[in-house]
Parts: structure tokens; C-alpha cells; sequence
């Protein structure tokens, strides 16, 4: 018979120490100690309170919650750091204060444990201000061991997959994950204080439409019919427009079957909002005073630092036309490039690919991603985009080969995307015909009519500015963190079975 092979040593030790904590519970519940029946604890307090509050607190009786992340037992007496929301504090137990039975039970608790402390607020005589314990309840026994202390939890996979230990081991990444709800939180508060409306849309339609982007498929099993997940929150908002409700805006998941990258998820935040009576000009000053806000609300400053760029969001806005751009960084004129033949030979001799289906409008969109993007480090808003590009956009009245639309550009990233909403139903039907010809001719992207859209905008709908905000690169900018799967809870991974 073949000898067993045998574990590493390694993974021998942390079978062992899991195994010691089953036990521990088994022995806790043998006594009728069983965290697991705790139902509640109140809590009067958190850590970061009694420190801002100490001259207030000392000497008065609170009651704290939370992980135990360290512990010095020392005979008679033991130190531990509790974390909670707010951070971290420290728990002064003596055997004499908490009793015999308890003290005993103490020792015995492992880093990990969830206890409720209740004691009086005092300071050491190192001037650590503390709680005397004069009662320790285990409320959950963890049965896992946490990462080792002074290493961390670094690997990066690990951290995605297991956001719940991530949250525990490093409080930066607890603090982006609390801005990104005060982004979300002080967007609202603007919004109503602008008298905008907060609404919800579909998520499952049958018509994916609103923007560029591959659908998720599905099937509804009731109706027995496909359906998509929503790409965009463009088209059902507009209905309301129509409707009547003058300033409307959703903030929700949208998902788009896409690569992942440092700047793609799949599934990520969209903010679309849509006012009546205005046009892409009052978007972009909605925009920029709403940066601001959200800047100076999470951050307390209009002046971001995001890697090795200083962001300014305090001065004006640059604005500059797609056309301007090209020709100032790219060193090309589209103002004298007559037709798609030339434009196609101009990218050519630059070196850029391009698709045989793509017309002038579509040539001058790739030399602006080829060498103007990279240089939009400070806020900016680019303007007037070809129409080709620009399906559900109304045509610049002089110049009817671009349209009313900007894309606000900062740190090189696109942060928002915004139009004079096209409403001639008659024009948006030609839109859609040229953008189906588009997806048979290959681009599997291209939006598709959608004939309840059509009918809505023959009801009417008034001169609308609207505007698509991507919050997750919004977070990011506001927590200088380097990806978007840093500012997701929970990020689209691999399956670990794949």
C-alpha cells in the first residue's frame, strides 16, 4: 500500500490552529456559552468617538463593539485593540474587574473574535486613551485565521475575491469604500437641491440601447422570451421627459459584455440625468459645479491629487472642440478634409486602422483617441463630436455633419458624456436605420430601433440637455485609487474553478 503523502508542514500548523478554535467553541457551547445564540449588543459608542470626545467621555461608562485584532495577556491583567467602523481602540481587561470565570474565558479568545466591551473611558499612563473593561461578551467566535499581521493581505487576486478580509486588514481600503458612499450620498444631496428627481428604470429589456456596447443575454423563462441586460439608462429616462417630469436622473448598475481592464468592469455604476428646456451648454455648467461639490464634499478641497497629477477643479473648465483638438495636438485640419477618402488616406499615412464601414465622422473619433486623449490631464470638456458617432444627438444648425455633444475629459480618462438630446422622431428613425446598417455591416456595438422610443418622441418631447456619468472613475479620482476593481466591493473575477 502506497504511504500517505504527507502535508506540508506548513499546512499542518493552520489545520491544527483551525482545529483548536472548532474546539474552543465546542467547549464554549458545552458550558453554554454559545456566541452564536447572542442576538444583539448595544452598542453606545465607537472608537473613533471616544477619541474625539475623550474630555467629554472620561471616566463615563460605553460600550464598545467589534474584531479583536490584537492581544497582550500579562497574569493578572491583558491588553486588546478592538476594531470597529471608525478604527481601532484599546481594551484594558484585569481579572479583578470582569471577574474569575470571565478573565479565564478571555484568554482563551483569539485574534479574529467579535466581543462587546463594556467599561469606563480612561488613559494610560502612555496616554493612550482606552477602555477599562468591567464586562467582555464573545458575540461571534471566528473560526478562520485572519492574515499575519505586519504582512498583510498584499496579493491583489485575494484581496478582490475576499473584499471581507480586505476591509478588515486595511483600513485605507475601508476609508475608499466610505467615500465612494459619500460620492453617491453628495451627488443626491446636489441633485436635490437641484430639484431633480431620483427614478428607477428597467435593468432586463428587450432592446439594449442608449450607447455603444455588447448586451449580456438572457432568458425570461415566464414569457418565454430573450431579454438583455440594460447597457445604458438613456432611452426609458427620455420617456419620462416625454411624460412630463422636466428633471429626472437614475443612479444604477448597467452592464456592458465587455474585456476587463484597469478603467472596464462589465457591471459598474452609471448616473444619467435629464433636464428640459436646456442643452448640452447648461450640462456642462451642471457639470462642473457638481465636481466641485462632490470634490469638496469627500474630499474638503477642489485641488485632487490623483498618482502624479495634480487635478484643479477650482479654475474653469477648459472647453475646445473635437475638430480643435485634433488639429492642436495631432497637428490635422478635419476643417480641410473634404470626404471619407481623404480622411481614410490621412490615416494612412498616420498610421491609424480603421474599419472599411467607417465614414470621415468616425476617422476624425480615432485620431482624437490616438493623440489628444492622453493629454486631457486637467478638467476639459471636448466638444461637438461627428455625427456618425453621435446617434441619439442633434445636429449642430450650422454645421449638420456634427452634433451638440461634449465628453468631459480629466486625467486622460472620459468622465462623462453629454448632449442636446436629439427629439425630431423623424431624424432619430433615420439614426436608427443607419446605425442597423452599421451592425450589418460588422458592428456588433451598434445601437438597434427601438420602436416604443420612437413613439414617445412622437408624443413630444421638449428641448432636453442630457448627461451619463461613470461614478466608479468618479471614485476613483476622488480616492486616487489606480483601478476600478479598487473602488468595486465586489469586482467581476475569474471563477476559481476556471
Amino acid at each position: 500500500m502506497a504511504e500517505q503523502q504527507k502535508k506540508p508542514q506548513g499546512q499542518q500548523d493552520v489545520n491544527q490552529l483551525l482545529k483548536v478554535r472548532r474546539e474552543k467553541l465546542e467547549n464554549l457551547q458545552n458550558e453554554g456559552k454559545d456566541p452564536f445564540v447572542i442576538t444583539k449588543y448595544d452598542v453606545t459608542k465607537h472608537s473613533k468617538e471616544i477619541k474625539e470626545h475623550f474630555d467629554e467621555l472620561e471616566n463615563t461608562e460605553v460600550s464598545i463593539a467589534g474584531r479583536m485584532m490584537f492581544k497582550r495577556v500579562m497574569g493578572k491583567a491583558s491588553f486588546c485593540n478592538i476594531q470597529d467602523l471608525q478604527g481601532k481602540i484599546q481594551a484594558y481587561v484585569a481579572r479583578d474587574e470582569i471577574g474569575e470565570d470571565s478573565y479565564k474565558d478571555f484568554k482563551k479568545y483569539d485574534v479574529g473574535d467579535i466581543l462587546g466591551i463594556k467599561g469606563t473611558v480612561f488613559k494610560t499612563k502612555t496616554g493612550e486613551i482606552s477602555v477599562h473593561a468591567t464586562e467582555v461578551t464573545l458575540l461571534s467566535k471566528s473560526l478562520q485565521i485572519l492574515p499575519e499581521k505586519y504582512h498583510g493581505l498584499t496579493d491583489t487576486d485575494t484581496r478582490y475575491r475576499q473584499r471581507y478580509v480586505d476591509l478588515i486588514m486595511n483600513e485605507d481600503v475601508k476609508d475608499t469604500f466610505v467615500k465612494r458612499s459619500k460620492v453617491l450620498s453628495s451627488i443626491r444631496k446636489f441633485l436635490d437641491q437641484k430639484d431633480f428627481m431620483e427614478v428607477e428604470t428597467p435593468m432586463l429589456v428587450s432592446n439594449a440601447g442608449g450607447a455603444a456596447a455588447r448586451p449580456f443575454e438572457t432568458h425570461f423563462n415566464a414569457l418565454n422570451e430573450d431579454l438583455k441586460l440594460r447597457i445604458s439608462l438613456e432611452l426609458y429616462l427620455k420617456r419620462l421627459i416625454v411624460g412630463g417630469m422636466e428633471r429626472v436622473y437614475e443612479i444604477g448598475r448597467v452592464f456592458r459584455n465587455e474585456g476587463l481592464d484597469t478603467r472596464h468592469n462589465p457591471e459598474f455604476t452609471l448616473m444619467e440625468l435629464y433636464q428640459a428646456y436646456t442643452d448640452y451648454h447648461g450640462m456642462m455648467d451642471l457639470t462642473e459645479e457638481l465636481f466641485r461639490y462632490v470634490a469638496k464634499e469627500v474630499n474638503g478641497t477642489e485641488v485632487l491629487t490623483y498618482g502624479e497629477h495634480t487635478l484643479d477643479l477650482s479654475k474653469p473648465f477648459e472647453r475646445i472642440t473635437m475638430v480643435d483638438a485634433v488639429k492642436k495636438y495631432a497637428n490635422v485640419d478635419f476643417n480641410e478634409v473634404p470626404d471619407t477618402e481623404a480622411a481614410k488616406k490621412l490615416a494612412d499615412e498616420h498610421h491609424i486602422a480603421y474599419e472599411e464601414r467607417h465614414q470621415k465622422g468616425d476617422i476624425l473619433n480615432l485620431f482624437f483617441e490616438e493623440y489628444v486623449e492622453e493629454h486631457l490631464i486637467q478638467p476639459t470638456f471636448v466638444m461637438d463630436h461627428p455625427i456618425e458617432i453621435s446617434p441619439l444627438t442633434k445636429k449642430k444648425p450650422e454645421d449638420p455633419a456634427y452634433v451638440e455633444r461634449f465628453e468631459m475629459f480629466m486625467n486622460g480618462w472620459e468622465m462623462c458624456n453629454a448632449y442636446s438630446e436629439l427629439n425630431d422622431p423623424i431624424d432619430q428613425r433615420k439614426r436608427f436605420e443607419a446605425q442597423e446598417e452599421a451592425f450589418a455591416a460588422g458592428d456588433d456595438e451598434a445601437n438597434h430601433t427601438d420602436e416604443d422610443f420612437l413613439n414617445a418622441l412622437s408624443i413630444g418631447m421638449p428641448p432636453t440637455g442630457g448627461i451619463g456619468y461613470g461614478i466608479d472613475r468618479m471614485v476613483m479620482i476622488m480616492t486616487n485609487s489606480p483601478a476600478i476593481r479598487d473602488v468595486l466591493l465586489f469586482p467581476t473575477m475569474k471563477s476559481l474553478d476556471k
